[in-house]
């Protein structure tokens, strides 16, 4: 794929589908700015399809006069497309034929009709004619299709055509963008091993604008890492990065997560927690559904950490420590405890939190034993087989 088609193939705006999110899930009075941001982009991309979307869902007002102009823009860019379809037939070799109805199927995704651009990007996908690299800017094509509509299933498909198509010989450029896609898809599935993997791996190179722009990605990335790595490693490989580093301060609230649960400031942590949740968690699609479980998961993880310090400690002290009141407290352990969470015992009388350690020694020896008899039984089997 050329380097005009391979820019012009960045679409649709994974952004745009964050503005319509937002629109119909933040506040009345942040609605107006995601509203006129979607108005802006659907004029520019002459999304007439998108538009018609958003109209039947109620988060756009009808504009009969914009529904107008935006069909006769894209009926002549259509037009406009097919005509140089026939001429790269009747003038041109293959390759450029297949750059043309890329360009054609491109635009279908790009004004929002969706099943038309993925029938067509299909059909082009499976002519001899086309080469490896216009297959993996094709599967990238339907990928963020995919994921600009939320179809999980479709993402899944074209995430692992795409391994396949890399695998065969694709380019540094294209494996690394896949794992940056993969990233924020992982996180978006509730997936953080997995998603803070991807991040650290391709965070130093990253280069996919059209995804979302460096500081989100480093949020996302971020966000995915602090529920998932040691500590030790948090601070090494997320807090500690240069590319972190850099736009760390235009996301406060997350610089404020790691820093406070690395330095054991819990108090801070749970402030910057709550931020985290307001202004992240709740407006961005990828992770508006977990929510409640990251916050759990999080809290879970700092009351751990603290605890792992401590024999025994009194609610009141640990109360102190995460700056909330001791019935808050008591209610959030005894919930953890009871779930298994938390491995630490209540003495309402004392007013005292005793940790119950689980033996890990004694778990070690079993795993021993165990990996010992599967050993025991593979040189039974070779030596069965030299024998013979």
């Amino acid at each position: 794929m050329s380097e005009e088609t391979a820019v012009f193939a960045k679409k649709p705006e994974l952004s745009l589908a964050q503005h319509r999110f937002a629109l119909l899930n933040s506040a009345p009075e942040q609605r107006q700015e995601h509203a006129q941001a979607l108005i802006e982009g659907i004029k520019a991309d002459k999304m007439v399809a998108f538009y018609k979307k958003l109209v039947a869902e109620n988060a756009l007002a009808e504009d009969a006069a914009l529904a107008k102009e935006l069909e006769a823009a894209s009926k002549a860019e259509l037009a406009t497309l097919d005509k140089n379809i026939e001429e790269a037939k009747e003038e041109h070799g293959e390759l450029e034929q297949n750059e043309s109805s890329i360009h054609r199927a491109v635009f279908l995704a790009q004004i929002g009709s969706e099943e038309k651009a993925q029938a067509e990007y299909e059909e082009i996908l499976n002519r001899p004619t086309t080469t490896l690299n216009q297959k993996l800017d094709i599967v990238f094509g339907k990928l963020r299709l995919s994921m600009f509509y939320d179809r999980p299933h479709q993402v899944l498909k074209e995430l692992e055509r795409a391994r396949e198509l890399i695998d065969r010989g694709g380019d540094w450029d294209r494996r690394n963008r896949l794992k940056a896609y993969e990233c924020v898809w992982r996180t978006s599935q509730r997936q953080f091993k997995e998603a803070s993997e991807l991040f650290i791996d391709c965070l130093s190179t990253y280069a996919s604008p059209e995804l979302m722009s460096l500081t989100d990605f480093v949020c996302h990335g971020a966000l995915a890492c602090a529920a998932v790595l040691p500590r030790g490693d948090l601070k090494k490989k997320v807090i500690d990065a240069p590319e972190v580093v850099e736009v760390i301060h235009h996301i406060p609230n997350v610089e404020h997560l790691m820093r406070a649960l690395f330095d054991c400031r819990y108090a801070d942590f749970f402030r910057a927690l709550a931020g985290v949740e307001t202004d992240h968690l709740k407006v961005s699609r990828y992770l508006f559904a977990h929510r409640r479980f990251y916050t759990r998961e999080m809290r879970i993880r700092a009351y751990a950490q603290h605890l792992e310090s401590y024999l025994s400690l009194t609610i009141k002290s640990m109360a102190e420590a995460f700056g909330v009141s001791e019935e808050f407290i008591d209610k959030e352990l005894a919930r953890f405890i009871a779930a298994g969470r938390l491995h630490c015992v209540i003495d309402k009388v004392g007013g005292i939190v005793e940790t119950n350690r689980p033996d890990t020694k004694n778990e070690q020896y079993q795993a021993t034993i165990k990996q010992g008899d599967l050993l025991l039984n593979r040189v039974q089997k070779l030596s069965g087989i030299i024998s013979v």
